[in-house]
C-alpha cells in the first residue's frame, strides 16, 4: 500500500471527523491500532493489514493537520464556491476539499498538481464526475491565487 491509499484512509478520518464529536487525537490513535479499517459503508474493507511506520505518520500528519487548519480551509473553500454555501455541500464533498487543501498548502511533500488530481479521483469514487468538477474548480482557483 503507498500513498494514495493512506490518502484515502486519511479522507475517511477527516469524513468520520465532520459527524462525531470526539477528540481528534483519540480518533486517528483509535483507527490506526485497527488493523483492518471499513468503508464508510462498514461492510467492505478498505485495506487490510498493517500500515508502514511512514503511511501512519502519513495519515496522523495529514488528519490532525486538516483539523489544525480548518478554519484557513474552510475560508478558501468558501471563498471559491461561488454561489454555494458549505452547509449545501456534502460532507464527503467538503472532507475531499479539506484534504487537498491542506496538501495543497500545508503538506511541503505534496506537489500541488498532485493534490489537485488526487481529489478528483476521490471525489470520482465517492461522489460523482459533477462533484468532481466542482471540487477541481474550486482547488484550481485555490491553486491560482497560491501562486500569486
Amino acid at each position: 500500500m503507498g500513498r494514495k491509499e493512506a490518502r484515502e484512509i486519511a479522507l475517511h478520518m477527516i469524513f468520520e471527523l465532520s459527524f462525531k464529536e470526539f477528540s481528534d487525537e483519540e480518533m486517528v490513535a483509535d483507527r490506526l491500532e485497527q488493523s483492518v479499517m471499513e468503508s464508510l459503508a462498514g461492510d467492505v474493507a478498505l485495506y487490510a493489514g498493517e500500515l508502514t511506520e511512514k503511511q501512519k505518520e502519513y495519515v496522523r500528519r495529514t488528519v490532525m493537520g486538516v483539523s489544525e487548519h480548518r478554519a484557513d480551509v474552510d475560508a478558501v473553500i468558501e471563498k471559491h464556491s461561488k454561489n454555494w454555501r458549505m452547509s449545501r455541500l456534502s460532507h464527503m464533498t467538503v472532507s475531499v476539499l479539506r484534504l487537498a487543501l491542506y496538501e495543497m498548502r500545508y503538506a511541503d511533500d505534496v506537489p500541488v498538481g498532485t493534490a489537485i488530481n488526487e481529489a478528483v479521483e476521490l471525489a470520482k469514487k465517492y461522489e460523482s464526475n459533477e462533484s468532481a468538477s466542482f471540487i477541481n474548480g474550486i482547488l484550481g482557483a485555490a491553486a491560482r491565487e497560491q501562486a500569486e
